[in-house]
């Protein structure tokens, strides 16, 4: 059989359809462990091969089915689950670099990485230099001979830039350095960064990849060899998912080609409304030929995605009452879920940024940040038009 589409994917790809008593689904193997295979159980210094288990801290069926679902879809030899994103991230990181080593980083980040890589890496002899451009030759100049990772987010959070990820890549490798990349907000579904080039890829699977804002999990993807690397973390600090919230994943999961469909044309509709706004100074979407990445993202991406960020006249003052007077509308930080959430980055997902470093990013005090659910977009830009009036 020819490759299957991804929507295929989605819906059948991991799933042990079939494998237990007939059943449809993985069953939900809600154990912490299990009688061993044989009469000889490895100790947990070697590998544990898959297929294999013995305690749910180092594998699990149920967890291991929405792996292979994730690797499917970002074309990935393996992927591995976390408890949440940031476990992803931060495993991910300690898997490849160490005491004396660099880290190059967009400085445009989500701002968990950001106080992760400015806070906590540099307390375990972790250098951090942080690049304000998504230009690939100025942020590949900044890596040096110590510099194992450099980390990228694209889209980024909240302001929904974009960076050429292939050229990034090859100047990148051409100077011996690893690529990471958050690839949250565009999904597999709209853009695959490891046929681009990048070796790693993560996710914060709470958003879009489980669709339904009732579970908080990650992931990280890549090679088989660096993913044996993070897996040797993720079993020493503990981060890994749990067999029911990876249950419900891999159901958030079946729907992902469709849901991020839906998003995106809803997104398309609210930014173009939102754009020709009195009340919006600025909106910012990558669908929007008014986007700086416009012509890259129709290049690099499968679509724009389901984030719209705009400006409201008046600066926080006015923003903040808009929001308050959302009635359809949720005001939450989170994103991704089926139902449209609105959020301001300041108060909310860049506190770990000062007001002077947002200033310079251009994340201003009156900026929103809507993650476009899946219900009628007419509603949804009448509920904007209430709020803002």
């Amino acid at each position: 059989m020819s490759k299957k589409g991804m929507a295929t994917r989605a819906v059948h790809d991991g799933d042990r359809s079939l494998r237990y008593e007939g059943a449809i689904n993985t069953p939900i193997f809600q154990s912490s462990t299990f009688s061993f295979p044989t009469d000889d159980p490895r100790t947990w210094e070697g590998e544990v091969p898959r297929g294999t288990y013995i305690y749910s801290r180092n594998s699990n069926p149920t967890v291991e089915a929405v792996e292979e679902k994730l690797a499917s879809l970002e074309g990935a030899e393996a992927s591995l689950a976390f408890s949440s994103g940031m476990a992803a991230i931060s495993t991910a990181l300690l898997a490849f670099v160490g005491k004396g080593d660099r880290v190059v980083a967009m400085q445009d980040l989500y701002g968990g990485t950001y106080g992760l890589l400015r806070n906590e890496m540099p307390r375990l002899g972790v250098d951090v230099a942080f690049v304000p451009t998504t230009d690939p030759e100025e942020l590949c100049a900044a890596i040096d001979g110590r510099t194992k990772v450099l980390y990228l987010e694209s889209p980024t959070n909240p302001l929904l830039k974009l960076i050429d990820i292939k050229e990034t890549c090859r100047l990148a490798h051409e100077k011996g350095c690893r690529v990471l990349i958050d690839n949250t907000f565009a999904t597999p579904v709209l853009q695959r960064p490891l046929e681009q080039g990048v070796d790693v890829v993560l996710h914060s699977a709470t958003k879009y990849l489980n669709g339904h804002s009732d579970v908080i999990a990650g992931f990280v993807a890549g090679r088989r060899e660096d993913m044996g690397l993070v897996h040797q973390r993720r079993r020493l600090f503990g981060g890994v998912l749990d067999p029911l919230p990876a249950y419900l994943l891999a159901r958030g999961m079946r729907t992902l080609d469709l849901r991020v469909r839906r998003h995106e044309a809803n997104a398309r509709a609210v930014a173009e409304h939102l754009e020709a706004h009195p009340k919006v100074s600025r909106c910012i979407y990558p669908g929007l030929r008014s986007h700086p990445d416009h012509e890259l993202a129709k290049r690099q991406m499968d679509g724009f995605g389901g984030m719209v960020t705009f400006e409201v006249r008046g600066g926080r003052h006015a923003a903040e009452g808009a929001i308050k007077r959302l009635q359809l509308i949720a005001r939450a930080s989170s994103l991704g879920g089926v139902e449209s959430l609105a959020s301001m980055p300041l108060n909310t997902s860049h506190t770990s940024y000062s007001r002077e470093e947002r200033v310079m990013l251009g994340i201003t005090d009156g900026m929103v940040r809507l993650s476009v659910g899946i219900e009628d977009p007419e509603d949804l830009c009448q509920d904007l038009d209430q709020a803002l009036r």
